[in-house]
């Protein structure tokens, strides 16, 4: 893999934020702070479209100091946020869909992001916090978390509300379709996983590939079991990543970290991180049989000593370990005694 975002690279290096950046004719990376989050800041890709204006990829995390970011970056490139006439929305995360209400109520823009990730938007803005928690809470003692904890780990109604006052799209995007930006040709690319509607865009005029979350080049996207979401999402991910190896885009723009090329050989290192990553979730479900999701994930190998996680990032370590044992029990190597809160054990071959 050759890193071609070398500016991104060193600004991650040093730990602070990259520089707007013009890429080609008509195109630049503005990056957009997320507060108080190990990721930094997610690359919004601003396109000049003919006829005038701007149409943009992704918005950025909704806070005061994400919209001023953006507004700079825009600035920079000469123009404004009364300039975008759409959002291309990649998948239904807030540091991706956040501004994009504020963009839309300052310029008229629409949105477009896939139906199934617009269906999630849609019901979480007929939500009420309080609701949202609740069944964030049950999930998680579904999966073995015990009551404090789980109560701990999601905390109270205010860490929800901005979530659920997210931009309902205008548009819809399925596989195949190409978006509406002037002098472009954005091919939406279905890759489900991450999100149940994450889009990729392939730009067949300059052989580009916006990679959303789908493909990064330093870590793999959280995959994680949700709610009412889907049944499978790490195989779901992993036909995703199949679906996009050979495109053989000239560079890979993600929405995190920097540019790069080499998607094949992206692909195959996230591809063996996960199946090296159910090796070592069979291991411990045969050393511990009969755990649960929850505990489990105190068994697995984590970027940090377990003790040490909590909230936000405990729920997601638990979350992707149960998504990992769904794509283990699909593949017939373990089961559940389909209790209220499943424990696991190996299947006898």
């Amino acid at each position: 893999m050759e890193i071609t975002g070398t500016a991104q690279h060193a600004a991650w290096q040093s730990r602070t934020l990259p520089p707007v950046e013009r890429l080609r004719d008509g195109l630049w990376s503005v990056p957009v702070p997320i507060p108080h989050n190990p990721l930094r800041y997610v690359s919004v890709y601003a396109f000049a479209l003919d006829g005038g204006g701007l149409g943009l990829i992704d918005t950025g995390w909704e806070s005061d100091a994400s919209w001023t970011a953006l507004t700079d970056g825009l600035a920079a490139i000469g123009g404004g946020v009364d300039d975008v006439r759409g959002v291309l929305v990649t998948h239904l995360h807030f540091d991706h869909l956040g501004l994009a209400a504020r963009v839309r109520e300052a310029s008229g823009a629409w949105v477009a992001m896939h139906p199934a990730d617009a269906s999630a938007v849609q019901k979480l803005s007929r939500t009420s916090a309080e609701d949202a928690v609740a069944a964030e809470i049950e999930f998680l003692v579904g999966l073995g978390a015990p009551r404090a904890d789980a109560l701990a780990d999601v905390g109270g109604a205010e860490n929800l509300s901005g979530f659920l006052r997210m931009a309902v799209p205008d548009r819809l995007l399925e596989d195949g379709d190409h978006a509406a930006f002037p002098g472009w040709s954005l091919r939406a690319v279905h890759t489900p996983g991450h999100t149940p509607g994450h889009l990729c865009f392939a730009e067949e005029r300059t052989g580009l590939f916006f990679s959303g979350d789908h493909v990064l080049p330093r870590i793999s996207p959280n995959v994680s079991s949700t709610n009412r979401g889907e049944p499978d999402p790490l195989r779901s991910f992993l036909d995703s990543l199949a679906g996009v190896r050979d495109l053989e885009p000239t560079e890979v723009l993600p929405a995190h970290e920097w540019r790069f090329r080499g998607l094949a050989d992206r692909v195959d290192s996230l591809t063996a991180h996960h199946e090296t990553r159910l090796t070592e979730l069979l291991a411990a479900i045969g050393e511990h049989p009969g755990s649960t999701p929850w505990d489990l994930a105190a068994h697995l190998t984590w970027s940090r000593p377990w003790e040490q996680y909590e909230r936000r990032m405990r729920i997601f370590a638990v979350t992707e370990t149960d998504a990992h044992l769904r794509l283990l029990a699909s593949r017939g190597l373990v089961r559940s005694d389909g209790g209220a809160v499943p424990t696991w054990t190996l299947r006898p071959r």
